[in-house]
């Protein structure tokens, strides 16, 4: 399944990453609408849920993220909603680890 977020906050290190393999930290934008998916092995094997999916928070309540390989790249964002079957575009498109 996939989760779409709204993007509230995102620390200013995400625009500062230049590596390589990371630079995709510096397209996130506050207001973006971004889509997770939920893949093993991220998936606990009992819940067949994803860590962070913000399972039980519809609405306002706001969850935060970090991106993985650069701790200081973090934010806040809200669930839009949850997808059955993921339709992500290519840009925007994430993966809970």
């Amino acid at each position: 399944y996939c989760v779409e977020f709204r993007t509230e906050s995102l620390s200013h290190h995400c625009a500062l990453e230049n590596r390589p393999y990371a630079r995709w930290m510096q397209y996130l934008r506050e207001g973006h609408t971004v889509c997770v998916a939920c893949q093993p092995p991220a998936m606990n094997t009992d819940t067949h849920r994803c860590a962070g999916d913000g399972h039980n928070a519809d609405g306002d309540k706001i969850l935060h993220w970090e991106a993985i390989g650069n701790s200081q790249c973090q934010g806040t964002w809200k669930k839009i909603r949850q997808l059955a079957h993921c339709s992500c575009p290519l840009v925007h498109s994430f993966i809970f680890t």
